[in-house]
């Protein structure tokens, strides 16, 4: 009954948010006057450069010197120049100039700088490095100088304005999706679409860029008007355009000269190019108001839940042994380090080692800054740059995942060995709905059609509990509590059938009903799958709840590892015991909960021989003599004078 009513009181609230979320940015950027106003003005500046021909009542070019330097009438609206060419037809013909060379102008440093700055961003190393030096140079030369120098080789004519300007905006473009780049790659739902083994392209331009799109308008909304500003100030210095094409900086630059002569011909086009200019900068700081404002309703709507501990009462199903002798992952002596000093590096993983079986849920504990995570994404080739596998060996079969190359991982990814990350709203891309995520792993793999793999995508979502799967596909994660969103990643993950699923604190801040459900669901669809799964938890109620094989993991090592019913009663490494002893248990205590003293070291103060050693009420000299094996499933050299047998 718990379980039917939770899934039937979500979709009501989810619904409410759907609703809020069509409204946001839409009604956002109407329920701004100025916003209408500037968008409406940008259209109608559109409009007269696309129909200036229609409207313009002369030839801009026609000169009539009889009737020169005269000022409004109603022949001439706004009068006419030195020439006697009226001023009205060449300003609206200088608009079509300043809007298409303006747009011509960003379009080509969109086309340059955003996917430059994507690659860059991504990828980092040196082409990061090389290309942000090359940036910085080009950026300290003044943009006016720069596109004075672009005109003085290519030339004088739209199109060359329209290079030059482009070259100053890609620079600019490049350093700012590179600057976003950099902070999405490090976001989970970029690692779980390399884990559901996406190209490199299609996590840059299917997943990256549309949650980088907001920021990318805003900057090239100003840079239109920017770009119309530069144009009529090099037409205006007489090193724009040709002078039979009107634009705004000519004419400004012929009302300067006959000022005393006819001092109304620098208004027309004086007010257009500030109107335009305003119209977009106007425009983009909306935009900007806009999205800030949509993003501050989504983060206020998400719901605030609690991790709650699991009491410690029985163990997994079944009760420590393994279902099956068939070893789908085995990993040897794995290493991984980071650059530490000017020639140094440190390990976070140090000789670690362990098997999966199918059909075996292990789990893999310890407190923050073991490992754990660590473990999980460097089996998976994630390690997160600029950490290397220094060593070590990862089969998965017959294959060695580590000798791979990034192409070849990504056909294993998602499909041979999945990924399950704790933060399940991160772990989903904001800006693609759920149908959308389920199905492109699919159509990746598996070739399906769009068509099949947006059926698959809602068995998926009915496999894993969700209530009217075929409507909800087209939610957003947002528009998911917390326990459904974490239901879509399992999903997901399982979109493929994987032999191995690595679920890296998957109830991390559910609440205790949710948290129940969702590792029945696991334990089901492990069954159902007959895979491998590596459960990593903080949680040791989870653990005696779930797990068949129980790893102990402290600072980069695998301390204990052995059966649930074993490590869980019969401790026999003094990290397992003291864990065991700090977790909360159903019972009256006297005094204050126990806790495990000190904290894990960082990797580059470990100790030579026992890592644990500083923590260890059992520490002799001996212990950090060396470093210490995994003997009989212990790290441990004291493992056979302590006694731990009985229940702590």
């Amino acid at each position: 009954m718990t379980d039917v009513a939770v899934q039937v009181a979500e979709p009501s609230a989810d619904s409410s948010m759907a609703r809020d979320s069509r409204k946001g940015l839409r009604w956002r950027l109407l329920g701004q006057p100025l916003t209408v106003i500037c968008f409406a003005g940008i259209a109608v500046l559109i409009g007269v450069a696309l129909f200036a021909p229609v409207l313009a009542p002369f030839d801009p070019n026609f000169a009539d010197i009889a009737h020169r330097l005269k000022g409004p009438s109603s022949t001439h609206w706004l009068g006419t120049d030195v020439l006697g060419r009226d001023s009205l037809s060449r300003l609206l013909y200088g608009a079509r100039t300043a809007v298409v060379t303006s747009f011509e102008a960003v379009g080509l440093a969109i086309i340059v700088g955003i996917p430059f700055g994507l690659l860059i961003g991504y990828f980092g190393g040196w082409w990061d490095r090389l290309a942000m030096r090359a940036m910085d140079i080009l950026q300290s030369i003044p943009s006016l100088i720069f596109a004075l120098a672009v005109i003085a080789v290519l030339g004088r004519g739209a199109n060359q304005i329209a290079i030059a300007v482009a070259i100053v905006f890609a620079i600019i473009l490049i350093r700012i999706t590179r600057g976003l780049a950099l902070r999405e790659r490090e976001l989970l739902y970029v690692d779980a679409a390399r884990v559901s083994g996406l190209a490199s392209s299609r996590i840059l331009f299917r997943e990256i860029l549309p949650n980088i799109v907001g920021p990318l308008i805003v900057e090239t909304a100003i840079m239109l008007g920017s770009a119309i500003m530069i144009v009529t100030m090099l037409s205006f210095l007489g090193l724009g355009l040709n002078a039979d094409t009107p634009d705004w900086g000519s004419m400004l630059d012929d009302a300067r000269q006959y000022q005393a002569m006819q001092p109304f011909m620098a208004l027309p086009p004086g007010l257009a190019i500030m109107f335009a200019v305003l119209l977009f900068n106007f425009a983009g700081d909306s935009l900007r108001d806009a999205l800030m404002g949509t993003q501050r309703s989504q983060a206020l709507r998400r719901r605030k839940t609690t991790r709650s501990t699991r009491p410690l009462t029985h163990f997994g199903g079944n009760n420590g042994t393994t279902r099956t002798d068939a070893e789908v992952l085995n990993v040897k002596d794995l290493c991984v380090a980071f650059p530490y000093g000017k020639k140094g590096s440190m390990e976070i993983l140090s000789g670690v080692e362990f098997s999966l079986r199918r059909g075996e849920v292990v789990g893999l504990v310890g407190e923050s800054g073991s490992g754990k995570s660590m473990t999980g994404l460097a089996t998976l080739g994630l390690v997160p740059t600029p950490g290397i596998i220094k060593r070590g060996e990862i089969r998965l079969g017959d294959q060695n995942l580590i000798a791979m190359s990034d192409a070849e991982l990504n056909k294993v990814r998602g499909s041979e060995i999945a990924m399950i990350f704790q933060d399940s709203v991160a772990g989903l891309s904001p800006v693609h709905t759920i149908g959308q995520q389920l199905a492109e792993p699919l159509q990746v793999h598996q070739g399906l059609s769009k068509q099949d793999a947006a059926k698959r995508a809602v068995e998926l979502l009915s496999l894993v509990g969700i209530p009217d799967a075929a409507r909800r596909i087209h939610d957003y994660p947002h528009q998911f509590s917390g326990g459904m969103a974490q239901r879509a990643m399992i999903a997901m993950a399982l979109s493929c059938g994987p032999k191995v699923l690595l679920a890296d604190e998957p109830t991390t801040a559910l609440d205790v009903t949710i948290q129940a459900q969702v590792l029945d669901l696991l334990g089901d669809l492990t069954l159902k799958f007959d895979m491998a799964v590596l459960l990593i938890t903080h949680d040791m109620g989870v653990v005696a709840e779930t797990c068949d094989r129980v790893l102990v993991m402290y600072a980069g090592e695998i301390v204990e590892e052995g059966s649930a019913i074993d490590v869980l009663t019969r401790p026999q490494h003094p990290y397992s015991r003291a864990l065991l002893a700090a977790t909360p248990r159903n019972e009256a205590r006297v005094g204050h909960l126990p806790t495990v003293p000190g904290t894990v070291p960082p990797p580059w103060d470990w100790p030579t021989g026992c890592r644990f050693s500083p923590r260890c009420p059992h520490a002799r000299e001996k212990c950090l003599a060396a470093p210490i094996p995994l003997k009989n499933g212990v790290r441990c050299i004291r493992a056979d004078e302590l006694e731990f047998a009985h229940d702590p």
